[in-house]
């Protein structure tokens, strides 16, 4: 379909289409009631079986599901009793099927539940709606699964990716937001929630006309819409208080596919992004971003990831998975529907990657989250970490608190900080392992149950002082009891231990109550 064939959202007749679409409990929650979880979940992954079974009852959900999700043609007049159906006609929501009296939609319309339970709606390309109908599925990390391929300017709907940076976006009521690639507009839907200014930018002009039927669909007020590529678009606009950005980060030798293909050498894009970020972000403003990286031989990934930030920003990059070359390769030529063409074609396309990879130097690709922050901190606070394990969603305001206790460590000394008073952090546990009947344990776990879910490692100290951290004995008393009860130096203790509570602050468990305590 070209872009001027696209459908038209004009004010009225969309608001008729999605009075009528919540009318038949065509939403998340009604999706859910209908299919049940099992089958909800398998159209999640690309696999429509349940769900055709489940919409074999007559009614308006289960033609709206076949109609929207299942991509299958439906009587006319069936489809009149549910929706507007001649200003959807006119529109171009809906075609006619030659020589029969059905219809069938020229997009892929799929619900989405908002952040306060809104009902949302998005809008795709035919077969690229990521997870469903025969379209392209999306893990965690923003890969696919099975479907037809996409043509070169596809647009995608949610998946994975989206709804990955969607959770870990902070959500402070802001003034402007850039959402730079928008894509169908998820980001962008998000941001109007919180802002009073949203510009969505995109290299695709047929992605621009997407998101703008997203956000009309959703009765969400329409962004400033920009064509082009990184910030070009946006050169001498006043700075933002927020960027998001899921850009085209595949590390690919070529530019075959809009959506993930740069057409930049390695990853360079995403080096790009982070490095002029900081000339568009207000002071505290945030950008945040899903990139891939290259793990190169001879070098430290950390290292080389955190070289990117920019001066004047903080930073917190987090490496979700890591995938060696040639699994790398084998996951986005699965996504072009390469694997069930040609085999000599594919061959040759594999080959492509894993040459471009050697010439590179290039042994895996990581795939994760950055954050940056605009600082005017005389040092700036960048951190680079693994951590691969379940996470709880949404993680908005994790990412906020993060950053706020990197700036409580960089303005405490350790004098200042066993001043202090802390408290344990919810839904905190400890855990003691060793062996069956000993009696003491060999080493002490302190778990999070919420946010990152991190597990540390601490000694008897350590899991003494956590564990006595109710917000009212500064940590130098704390340490001068634990001192007195194990028979230890205080004065020791209190010179050793400021590293280990500040270990313990940056990943969360202790929350420092702002402000010296009086005695």
């Amino acid at each position: 379909m070209s872009t001027e064939a696209l459908p038209q959202a004009g004010d009225e007749s969309t608001r008729r289409l999605r009075e009528a679409l919540r009318a038949a409990r065509f939403t998340a929650d009604g999706l859910l009631d209908l299919l049940g979880a099992p089958a909800y979940a398998a159209l999640a992954r690309g696999e429509t079986v349940p769900a055709l079974r489940a919409t074999r009852d007559e009614g308006p959900l289960p033609l709206l599901v076949r109609l929207f999700l299942l991509q299958q043609p439906v009587p006319y007049a069936r489809v009149s009793e549910v929706l507007p159906a001649e200003e959807a006609l006119a529109d171009g929501w809906l075609e006619r099927v030659p020589q029969a009296d059905e219809v069938r939609a020229t997009v892929d319309v799929r619900p989405y539940s908002g952040p306060a339970e809104q009902d949302w709606w998005i809008v795709s390309d035919l077969g690229c709606a990521v997870g469903g109908a025969g379209g392209i599925g999306s893990a965690g990390s923003g890969g696919p699964g099975g479907g037809r391929a996409p043509a070169e300017g596809a647009v995608l709907g949610v998946g994975g990716a989206s709804t990955t940076l969607a959770g870990i976006t902070v959500r402070d009521p802001v003034g402007r937001v850039l959402d730079l690639g928008t894509g169908s507009g998820i980001q962008a839907l998000h941001a109007a929630t919180h802002a009073s200014h949203v510009t969505a930018t995109d290299v695709n002009p047929r992605a621009l006309r997407f998101a703008r039927l997203t956000l009309a669909l959703s009765g969400v007020p329409e962004p400033e819409l920009r064509e082009g590529s990184l910030f070009d678009p946006v050169a001498g606009s006043e700075p933002y208080d927020l960027i998001v950005s899921n850009p085209p980060f595949v590390i690919s030798p070529g530019a075959r596919l809009t959506y993930r293909d740069a057409g930049m050498t390695g990853d360079e894009l995403c080096r790009t992004l982070v490095r002029r970020s900081v000339d568009h972000l207000a002071p505290g403003g945030w950008c945040q971003m899903l990139a891939n990286w290259e793990h190169r031989d001879g070098e430290d990934w950390r290292e080389r990831v955190s070289s990117w930030v920019p001066r004047g920003c903080d930073a917190w990059i987090v490496q979700r998975e890591v995938q060696d070359v040639a699994q790398y390769a084998e996951l986005w030529l699965r996504d072009a529907g390469d694997h069930r063409g040609d085999p000599a074609d594919y061959a040759a396309r594999y080959d492509a990657w894993l040459a471009e990879f050697e010439a590179r130097g290039t042994k895996a690709v990581g795939f994760g989250w950055i954050t940056l922050r605009r600082t005017e901190a005389e040092h700036e606070a960048v951190l680079a970490e693994e951590w691969p394990h379940p996470v709880e969603q949404p993680l908005g305001e994790v990412v906020r608190e993060h950053f706020a206790r990197q700036d409580f460590l960089r303005r405490t000394g350790d004098a200042a900080l066993l001043e202090h008073r802390f408290t344990l952090a919810d839904e905190v546990v400890q855990e003691q392992v060793g062996m069956p009947g000993a009696e003491d344990p060999e080493y002490v776990v302190l778990r999070q149950n919420r946010g990152m879910r991190r597990a540390t490692t601490v000694d008897t100290v350590g899991a003494g002082f956590a564990g006595v951290c109710d917000g009212t004995m500064t940590a130098g008393r704390i340490l001068d009891a634990i001192g007195q009860l194990l028979g230890e130096d205080p004065a020791r203790l209190r010179e050793r231990t400021p590293a280990a509570i500040r270990m313990l602050v940056e990943q969360g468990f202790l929350e420092p109550v702002e402000g010296p305590a009086g005695a």
